[in-house]
């Protein structure tokens, strides 16, 4: 009775899910929090790793297991599709899902540039009947990061002049290589993966994007083992041993430390820290500054604190939260926010979409080539 309850049940689930990538570092968590929720399924699963595969196959007690990305999202019974992969990978199955009618969760950076990732929007945006896509800034929802959005909307920073964010996520020193490493597969590194969330988040407390961007950049890991084909999550735990490079041992390829400076259109000014690099420890100073022409604010979610200051140097907590991480995302933002759209009771919504993702994509190609040639360049 209880087998036939829960395929009622799964045969009127509003998301029947397609995971991409299903057991990378993204991809397993994800599917971890959709069997979590009572208004999804998971149909379908799609990974390079054999080994991993399978189990992750009977973890979600999905009815298609396949090395074939195509075969998901060409599976009838599929009608969501995550694309978890790596961000090469991404524009293919994007545009296989828009042509198949599928709505869509595309983990950040979108594309391999913003041409793809522009490309990926416009099937989106035109699609008849209307297909819901999501791109998960989940910065946004981090709730210091939210009672900023707000303080900067009531006017009490006066004009916003200048923003600061620094985003340090130091790997461990003997962590080897993964596909982020690599130019082939990565989106201009660092730049890209948590640049895209620094840049958004900002520009959707502020309300402006940036017009220009000047970027140093370099990779400051020395060289790491080359493992091949792990994903991040074994590249983590083998890191935090003790067990040095050896012979087998070469620099990333892509840069894990970028600063960069920009000019917004509403005529403030911003400079972003971006670091994978080993040695560029968080916790010394807050993530983000905003500074208006009445006031200044700091948001840090580590310590949760949002602090105030005023013209005369007066310094004021205005909350502390710290944080407790995110909970079941899909359960709380990705299908609450898509199901209006799936159900065709709506157009749109207010989540982080493709638009954003392309947005994005525009600032952190900038500042690639900014590195690259080394001086101003227009977003």
């Amino acid at each position: 009775m209880a087998g036939s309850a829960k395929a009622m049940s799964m045969a009127d689930s509003l998301f029947k899910v397609g995971v991409l990538g299903a057991t990378g570092f993204i991809g397993s968590p994800y599917r971890a929090e959709i069997r979590d929720c009572d208004e999804a399924e998971i149909v379908a699963v799609c990974a390079r790793r054999k080994d991993l595969l399978a189990k992750a196959g009977r973890e979600d007690g999905a009815r298609l297991i396949t090395e074939d990305w195509r075969e998901v999202v060409e599976h009838p019974d599929v009608n969501f599709v995550v694309v978890g992969t790596p961000d090469a990978l991404h524009h293919e199955a994007v545009v296989a899902c828009a042509a198949q009618g599928k709505h869509l969760l595309c983990e950040k950076p979108v594309g391999m540039n913003a041409a793809e990732a522009e490309e990926m929007w416009g099937l989106y945006r035109e699609a008849q009947p209307v297909l819901a896509h999501f791109v998960p800034f989940w910065t946004r929802m981090v709730g210091v990061f939210e009672t900023a959005k707000d303080i900067v909307a009531s006017g009490e920073l006066g004009r916003i002049v200048s923003t600061v964010f620094r985003w340090q996520n130091p790997r461990p020193a003997a962590m080897p290589l993964t596909w982020r490493d690599d130019p082939g597969l990565s989106s201009a590194g660092t730049i890209a993966d948590v640049g895209s969330h620094a840049y958004d988040v900002v520009r959707w407390i502020i309300g402006a994007e940036a017009a220009s961007v000047l970027a140093h950049g370099e990779t400051l890991t020395p060289s790491k083992a080359d493992l091949g084909a792990i994903n991040l999550e074994e590249a983590l735990e083998w890191g935090g041993g003790e067990t040095s490079a050896g012979g087998n041992a070469r620099k990333g390829g892509t840069v894990d430390y970028a600063s960069l400076s920009c000019r917004y259109t509403n005529g403030a000014v911003g400079s972003y820290l971006l670091s994978h690099a080993t040695f560029l420890r968080k916790h010394l100073a807050p993530e983000l500054e905003l500074h208006g022409t009445s006031a200044s604010l700091s948001v840090d979610r580590w310590s949760g604190e949002v602090v105030m200051v005023s013209p005369d140097q007066e310094r004021r907590i205005v909350k502390k939260a710290p944080d407790e991480g995110f909970g079941n995302r899909f359960g709380k933002w990705v299908f609450p926010s898509l199901a209006p759209i799936v159900r065709g009771e709506a157009q749109t919504g207010s989540h982080p979409d493709l638009e954003d993702g392309w947005i994005a994509q525009k600032f952190t190609d900038a500042a690639a080539k900014s590195v690259e040639n080394g001086c101003w360049v227009k977003v």
